[in-house]
């Protein structure tokens, strides 16, 4: 079987992603006992990395946290050349990066699976715990629509692809330049599943009829020059109260960490019953163990 590599939701199809949602519900078991997980950090993390080195032991496996100053990509060595000394030693390499061509490269050579920690095009791990989160909390995603409110970030386009995928609907609002372009919006709507996408720039028309209300930092690592001027642009997309009261009554709030408390979102609404960002965080645990383990039962891992 060929190795399988998980950079991008859309890596699954419809029906693998189901099942690596409900492995992520499955008994541990030692399927990786004398194996090794490689995870390379260019980016620092709390979630990533404490998620992911618990979810391999779950698995009775070895993770192996990676600087980038232990592999200096494009420095002492290739991407390629680390890529193929690491795999010489762990059955999976997992990589937290500023640039997913970096990723993309790793693949071209790699015999073990490759999976994506975090890049600037995507955050599949954070979408598997999202929808992981609803499925459990909100209900089927098929049932479930989304509002995401401020940037269209790498979060964003990873949770949209998975949402659409099981047959979601996701509406859009964000301010001017920060949004989904029309090609972007193509390419959501060409996932195959049954869901729809759509934008509002009107906070409190976006958010109607949601069952989950979900939004991101304004800036993050390596956006740090453009605090000021994103912080002026976003102004008016905070999710407070009155807009979580704009949405079902029953809706729920995610958010994937770190929040910034009085900037994209209230204090109130982070640490109201509404709010799913423990259980949201704490499955970062449950779903990359979920997708370890069905990596395993596919073959991906020798």
């Amino acid at each position: 079987m060929r190795t399988r590599h998980f950079l991008e939701i859309t890596d699954l199809t419809i029906d693998e992603l189901v099942a690596v949602l409900d492995a992520s519900d499955a008994p541990r078991e030692s399927v990786l006992a004398g194996k090794g997980v490689a995870m390379i950090f260019e980016k620092p993390s709390a979630r990533t990395r404490n998620a992911s080195e618990m979810a391999v032991v779950h698995l009775g496996g070895h993770p192996a946290y990676i600087s980038q100053a232990e592999v200096d990509f494009d420095g002492r060595e290739s991407v390629e050349d680390v890529t193929r000394t690491l795999q010489g030693y762990y059955s999976v390499i997992a990589a937290r990066v500023f640039d997913h061509r970096v990723l993309e490269r790793m693949t071209t050579v790699a015999n073990v699976p490759i999976v994506n920690l975090l890049s600037d095009v995507a955050h599949p791990v954070q979408a598997l715990a999202d929808l992981k989160t609803i499925r459990d909390h909100v209900g089927p995603i098929d049932d479930c629509q989304i509002a995401w409110i401020g940037d269209f970030s790498n979060v964003a386009r990873s949770l949209a692809l998975g949402a659409l995928m099981l047959g979601g609907q996701i509406v859009f609002c964000c301010p001017p330049g920060y949004g989904p372009t029309s090609t972007d919006l193509d390419q959501l709507r060409l996932v195959g599943g049954d869901g729809s996408v759509s934008t509002n720039d009107r906070r409190l028309e976006a958010v109607a009829g949601a069952d989950v209300v979900t939004t991101d930092a304004w800036y993050s690592m390596g956006q740090e020059k453009e605090k000021e001027t994103r912080s002026r642009a976003f102004e008016g997309f905070r999710v407070d109260a009155a807009l979580m009261a704009a949405a079902k009554p029953a809706a729920r709030f995610l958010h994937c960490l770190p929040a910034h408390r009085e900037q994209e979102v209230t204090s109130e609404v982070l640490d109201s019953p509404a709010s799913l960002i423990w259980p949201q965080a704490h499955n970062r645990l449950h779903t990359f163990r979920g997708l370890l383990r069905w990596l395993h039962d596919t073959g991906s891992i020798a």
